[in-house]
């Protein structure tokens, strides 16, 4: 069984910066997907960022996040990393770590998830 376990979240003004991590369990996180979601109040669930581990840079990103923020990660920790910058209020949402089966294109990513993290709160002022 995975477990994802974040950390970081919490209340920062427009402009300024966080870095959301997530600790998985388990030895199979350095041969799976993992990716970053988000969840505004009354809104669904959205596509933040993905990282696909054999595939050296292979990365992709929601268009609204593009440059601002980056995901990584420490396969020798278990850890995912989102780095976010230059944050705005619209960034304001409930932050979730994925482990995802597999990536391809689709119009709902969230469905290609088995384990979700338990979500942070990300708060930016304006």
């Amino acid at each position: 069984q995975v477990q994802l376990v974040e950390s970081g979240g919490g209340l920062v003004q427009a402009g300024g910066s966080l870095r959301l991590s997530c600790a998985a369990s388990g030895r199979t996180f350095t041969s799976n997907i993992m990716g970053w979601f988000r969840q505004a109040p009354g809104k669904e669930r959205e596509f933040v960022a993905v990282t696909i581990n054999w595939s050296v840079g292979s990365t992709k990103y929601a268009d609204s996040v593009k440059g601002r923020f980056t995901i990584s990660r420490e396969n020798a920790k278990n850890t995912v990393y989102l780095q976010m910058d230059s944050l705005k209020p619209e960034d304001t949402a409930v932050y979730y770590c994925a482990r995802l089966r597999v990536w391809y294109s689709t119009n709902n990513p969230a469905s290609l998830v088995d384990y979700w993290g338990q979500g942070t709160q990300v708060t930016v002022s304006s």
